[in-house]
């Protein structure tokens, strides 16, 4: 487990992260939390006193980690952009996301569409997994895996399949 303190920054101008409220963690404790490593992976612990799992730290380049702190993480720090944060992390070795029940239904009768889901990293595959675990209505679901299903025919990745579905809606 790593503890530090963090300052809650916030992204102006920054391509598709523009406006994200994030960490910085810093190459060496980046390092001491997973050895060796530059690509992206989870992590558990508690921020300030909110228990926490599955955030993911990103890469930012020299060794520099980012970890991205959504509207409902920030409302239950009650905390915002330029306060303190007390931090301790340690890499989420537990972290999973199963396939939802809708979606393997619809994969048992796609057998194509199950193996190019299969052969996408395991975080691309989580972006849709997330996407369709976040639908607030099951109407939104229903469509969701609907348009998680033809990308997988269409062998789409995440960011094309949602620039199409932009593009219909």
């Amino acid at each position: 487990m790593v503890e530090f303190d963090a300052i809650m920054l916030q992204f102006a101008e920054q391509g598709e992260k523009t406006g994200w409220t994030y960490i910085d963690i810093p190459a060496d404790l980046a390092l001491q939390l997973k050895p060796d490593n530059k690509k992206s992976f989870r992590v558990r612990g508690m921020l300030d006193a909110l228990p926490v799992n599955g955030l993911a730290l990103m890469p930012m380049g020299d060794g520099n980690f980012i970890m991205a702190l959504k509207a409902d993480i920030r409302k239950k720090l009650h905390k915002n952009a330029g306060a303190m944060l007390r931090c301790k992390l340690e890499e989420d070795l537990d972290y999973k996301v199963d396939i939802p029940a809708d979606l393997q239904e619809c994969f048992d009768f796609e057998p194509e569409a199950v193996e190019f889901f299969n052969s996408l990293a395991k975080s691309h595959r989580e972006y849709f997994i997330k996407w369709i675990n976040e639908a607030k209505t099951s109407e939104t679901r229903a469509k969701r895996v609907v348009n998680t299903m033809n990308a997988m025919l269409r062998k789409w990745r995440f960011n094309v399949m949602l620039r199409e579905v932009r593009k219909e809606g």
